[in-house]
């Protein structure tokens, strides 16, 4: 009879147990497909503003002229950072070169640099990686006498006409 007991009070505490132990692999993937989702949804919400800044015939190299700003390093040579690397090579802002913490692993046309390295100095870092845009600022802040702004504040700015 107590041996009965026993196996069944090992089959629930084991149940028990492994309930748990799912509910926390469950838990931590939802929460990574939930950053996943967010990310994705801020660049798709990126990609539509600057559709519709190019539909009403104006680029984001206007933020720049307006702004005084001929010398641009790009923070993020993904998606936006290739796309406003592209949109700015036909302009008079010259892209000096690229921020990636990914350096070593990117192709480009232009020089590719690590956070952690010497920045060349320039009138304006723009960050495209939008999702991390305040961590990024603040590393860069003591770093570089520079601006450090957000593609998305330069493109409400050009849409918006507002400074």
């Amino acid at each position: 009879m107590k041996k009965g007991i026993l196996t069944v009070l090992n089959i629930v505490v084991g149940a028990i147990a492994g309930g748990l132990v799912t509910e926390r692999i469950t838990s931590k993937k939802n929460k990574e497909m939930s950053e996943i989702h967010k990310k994705v949804h801020e660049l798709y919400m990126a990609f539509d503003q600057w559709l519709q800044i190019r539909q009403e015939g104006k680029t984001l190299a206007e933020y720049f002229t307006r702004n005084g700003y001929k010398t641009v390093a790009v923070y993020g040579m993904r998606e936006l950072g290739e796309r406003l690397c592209d949109e700015l090579k036909d302009s008079d802002i010259t892209v000096s070169y690229a921020i990636d913490k990914n350096a070593d692993s990117i192709y480009a046309e232009l020089n590719v640099v690590t956070p952690k390295e010497e920045l060349v100095p320039v009138d304006v870092i723009v960050v495209t990686a939008i999702t991390f845009f305040d961590e990024i600022e603040a590393e860069l802040s003591g770093k570089v006498d520079c601006p450090v702004v957000s593609l998305i504040d330069v493109m409400y700015e050009v849409q918006t006409g507002e400074d």
